[in-house]
C-alpha cells in the first residue's frame, strides 16, 4: 500500500513539474487569428525592432504631412495626425508652406498631391537617431503631373507610446534638403 501511495506521489510531482515547465515556455508565445487561422506570434524587445519602427515612423510621418488634398479639413486633419509624431520643427515647415500661399493653392486650384517613400535610411547606434528620408512626390493639377524628387532628414528621439504616436518616436530638427521637380507632364 504504501508503495502505491508513493508511487502515485512521484507520478503527481512529476506531472506538476512538466506542467510548469511547458508553462514557463509557453508565456513567450501568443496567438492570433488571422483569416481563420490561428498563427504564432513571438514576444521581443523593443531593441529587436527598433530600426523597422523608427522607418516606419517616418515613412508614415512623411505621407500624413506630404499627401494634401484639395480640402481644408482633410488638409488639417493629416497636418494634425503628422505633428504629433514630430516636433516645433515640422510645425514650423507647415507654418512657411500655409504664408508662402502653398496649402490655399492646393485648396483653391483643386490640386492633389501624393508622396511614394521610396527609402529610409536610420542611424540606430546612438539616440537621437539620425535618419535621412528619400521619397517621390507627384503633383497632379487639372493642366499637368508634376513630379518631384523629395530628400528630407533630421533626428528621432524616443518618447512614450501613445494613441498618437503608436511607435514611440518624436522627430527633430527636420528639414529639407532638396525639393526639385524631375519632370512635368501635360494632362
Amino acid at each position: 500500500m504504501l508503495l502505491v501511495v508513493a508511487g502515485s506521489l512521484l507520478v503527481c510531482v512529476y506531472a506538476l513539474y512538466q506542467n510548469a515547465v511547458l508553462a514557463s515556455r509557453m508565456q513567450d508565445r501568443v496567438y492570433v487569428l488571422s483569416n481563420g487561422r490561428a498563427v504564432e506570434v513571438f514576444a521581443s524587445s523593443r531593441k529587436d525592432n527598433i530600426g523597422v519602427e523608427a522607418k516606419d515612423h517616418i515613412r508614415r510621418f512623411h505621407e500624413l504631412f506630404f499627401s494634401l488634398d484639395p480640402d481644408e479639413k482633410a488638409i488639417a486633419t493629416t497636418i494634425k495626425k503628422a505633428l504629433y509624431l514630430s516636433d516645433a520643427s515640422a510645425k514650423k515647415q507647415y507654418d512657411d508652406l500655409v504664408e508662402t500661399g502653398y496649402i490655399g493653392g492646393i485648396i483653391s486650384g483643386n490640386v492633389s498631391q501624393q508622396i511614394r517613400v521610396d527609402s529610409v535610411q536610420v542611424n540606430t547606434t546612438a539616440e537621437p537617431y539620425y535618419f535621412r528620408c528619400y521619397a517621390t512626390i507627384l503633383i497632379t493639377r487639372s493642366t499637368s503631373v508634376v513630379t518631384r524628387n523629395l530628400v528630407t532628414q533630421g533626428f528621432l528621439r524616443s518618447v512614450a507610446r501613445t494613441d498618437n504616436n503608436a511607435h514611440g518616436f518624436l522627430i527633430e530638427k527636420w528639414e529639407t534638403l532638396e525639393n526639385k521637380d524631375i519632370k512635368t507632364e501635360n494632362r
